[in-house]
């Protein structure tokens, strides 16, 4: 799969509510109330990346959840990647 350029990324972003592109990355910080919300969140978005074999990098600081995303096999953003971040979005 070919990554994206930057046109394409910006194009995408601008249906991305809240995403961001940095250091090569799609990124996005989700908040919650508590802990227990956050994990919630992290374990409906693991059925999600498993089922779609695509697999963010996860970071769980008590309530806020931060994602970032690339396809490490292409070198970059793919399409892969807004999917699966347009599919995240709608969880949230």
């Amino acid at each position: 799969m070919d990554t994206l350029d930057h046109q394409q990324i910006a194009a995408a972003l601008a249906d991305l509510d809240g995403w961001e592109f940095q250091d090569g990355v799609l990124v996005r910080t989700f908040r919650f109330s508590d802990f227990v919300r956050a994990v919630d969140f992290v374990d409906r978005l693991a059925a999600i990346a498993e089922e779609r074999r695509h697999h963010p990098d996860i970071d769980i600081r008590y309530n806020k959840v931060t994602l970032r995303l690339s396809s490490h096999d292409a070198g970059g953003v793919t399409e892969r990647d807004v999917q699966l971040a347009e599919a995240i979005q709608a969880l949230a």
